[in-house]
């Protein structure tokens, strides 16, 4: 694996910062001058590059969040892109103020519970359902983004695409991420006719990590993007060349113009919790975040500190906690608009103790089902499968506003279908396949028509008991993004290390029965002593984790980028 570059620079010495949560007392705003190091991290050098560029020409996190975004659609199209969806937690230092955007994409008002189901009323397979153009929805990245400058930015729109779009006109060079991820074309998109044009090499392969690659038709996008704004995905040609695209066979969709004249990001207040001396916020339903805060709740309740990141029973804990939070999610999780999510009552002090009680320390539990907090409706469990195709970004500016994001195209390269040289998300296959059970249950996540499909992806801000701002972090990986930033938050918070060290822990996903860990980073004595406990443990050689986090430490920053992947943390003047 590449070790990420840390790049920083001397620091200058930065105030706490001071805010008020949404859902929590609100601070005044503040009326003094003040200048913050600014900061970006994310997975690809060229991405946070273009951000840290917009930063040093005094622009805010939300320019530079989109700057980082339109050049990540390019660079690293296997995981997110102007065609696909984000969620984003957003700090205002002026107001103090935390905001939630959703810019998570919504299925054809057409579609029914029957989307991904053959005729026999069996579901499709994965392999098929992922490149059809049924897959795809309303994409929402772009038009978020769009929404929050509006809102706070400082450098005109037009003037956030520069890199993005030299870099395709120019070329850029393969990196290896994406170069392995060609050289094994061990994918279904590997096979759709848009994705062996791009990436082909003309005699039957592929092109190669260190070849140039251009993509004039991305720069003939970001263009018009830059010129006419986000309206584009509303109507015009590019929608109309979604459209065609998602209907052509096999499996075509029922994406309309209607469906994107329609569509419109969502804000609101972040969900905040607090977990021991900290205040943690992150995004409301669809995503999955809350179900972060009730891990958090029931970790509390154990002496992580006494324990330790040498200990097995610290790492029980994050088992026994994380089986708990999905047994929960996989019941309850979905658009808040379509269905009740007991978004407070899952975190109830009350229930977080029925859940703790079923955890004994020195001893693995049993897997869990789903408990029942107040009020909830008892929805059918979902198994859907969400692949890690995402990717994430921290981002800072120097007036003390931040950005914590997480954006995707779903599984790796969308659907494989191409418009404009970006790739159509297949985010409506994290929808159930299965709408209903045998015995006529009904799943929360079921397709709706004009839903939002649950997601996993949890972007996390971090404040103090006194709610400064001291941090943000979060993670791409599917279904185990939600685990990746347990232990990162763990960590950091409860075991005292750095932030990159955090990254850097071995992975621990446990879900139901199945506990995979990244056996050649954990400690021999700890995978036993876990065994020892009555645990089965799938021991893996690499969990798809692509953490990126920032602590603020009096007038240190402490950035961090996953060993993994190929991220990067700048920091600037």
């Amino acid at each position: 694996m590449r070790s990420p570059a840390l790049m920083t620079r001397r620091l200058f010495a930065s105030a706490l910062l001071v805010l008020g949560l949404s859902g929590c007392a609100t601070l005044p705003p503040k009326s003094e001058p003040a200048t913050f190091k600014p900061v970006v991290a994310a997975a690809n050098p060229l991405a946070a590059k273009a951000g840290m560029d917009i930063l040093e020409k005094g622009g805010t996190a939300i320019d530079a969040a989109v700057a980082v975004q339109a050049v990540l659609g390019l660079v690293e199209p296997q995981s997110s892109g102007l065609g696909g969806g984000a969620f984003m937690v957003y700090y205002d230092h002026k107001t103090g103020r935390t905001t939630a955007y959703n810019g998570r994409e919504t299925a054809p008002k057409s579609a029914t519970g029957k989307l991904f189901l053959k005729d026999d009323g069996t579901p499709l397979p994965f392999g098929e359902a992922v490149v059809s153009g049924r897959a795809t929805g309303v994409p929402g990245a772009i038009l978020m983004l769009e929404m929050a400058h509006a809102e706070h930015g400082k450098l005109k729109w037009k003037d956030l695409f520069g890199s993005a779009e030299t870099l395709a006109d120019e070329g850029f060079i393969i990196s290896p991420r994406l170069g392995d991820y060609l050289a094994s074309a061990a994918f279904p998109q590997s096979k759709t006719t848009d994705v062996i044009a791009y990436f082909g090499d003309g005699n039957g392969g592929w092109k190669k990590t260190g070849e140039r690659l251009k993509n004039p038709a991305y720069a003939a996008t970001v263009r018009t993007l830059a010129d006419k704004g986000a309206v584009i995905f509303h109507e015009g040609a590019l929608v109309d060349a979604i459209i065609t695209k998602t209907h052509e066979g096999p499996l075509p969709g029922d994406l309309q113009p209607d469906d994107f004249k329609t569509y419109f990001p969502k804000q609101g207040e972040a969900v905040c919790d607090t977990y021991r001396i900290y205040i943690i916020c992150v995004p409301p339903p669809p995503s999955s975040a809350v179900s972060l805060l009730q891990a958090l709740k029931i970790v509390e309740a154990f002496p992580m500190r006494d324990y330790g990141a040498g200990d097995a029973r610290g790492w029980q804990v994050i088992i026994e906690a994380e089986r708990l939070m999905y047994a929960d999610r996989d019941q309850y999780l979905a658009d808040d608009e379509f269905v009740d999510v007991p978004v407070k009552a899952l975190r109830d002090p009350d229930y977080i103790k029925s859940r703790v009680a079923l955890i004994t320390i020195g001893k693995a539990s049993p897997a869990p089902t789903f408990g029942m907090p107040s009020k909830a409706v008892a929805w059918a469990k979902d198994n859907t499968h969400e692949p890690a195709g995402t990717t994430h970004m921290v981002i800072r500016d120097r007036y003390g506003n931040a950005v914590s994001m997480t954006t995707t195209v779903e599984s790796i390269f969308g659907t494989g279908r191409m418009v404009g040289g970006f790739f159509l998300n297949n985010q409506l296959t994290d929808f159930s396949f299965t709408p209903v059970t045998k015995d006529g249950q009904k799943v929360a996540n079921a397709v709706e028509g004009g839903k939002r499909p649950r997601s996993s992806m949890a972007p996390v801000l971090i404040f103090d008991k006194d709610k400064n701002f001291i941090g943000m972090v979060g993670s791409p990986g599917g279904t185990s993004i939600l685990s990746y930033n347990l232990k990162a938050l763990v960590g950091v918070l409860d075991w005292g290390l750095s932030m990159q060290d955090a990254v850097a822990l071995p992975n621990v996903v446990a879900r139901g029965e199945a506990i995979r860990i990244e056996a050649p980073l954990m400690k021999p004595d700890i995978l036993q002593g876990l065994k020892g406990m009555g645990y089965t443990i799938q021991e893996v050689t690499g969990e798809n984790s692509g953490l990126h986090g920032v602590m603020f430490r009096g007038d240190k920053i402490d950035g961090g980028a996953d060993p993994r992947r190929e991220g990067v943390v700048l920091v600037g003047q």
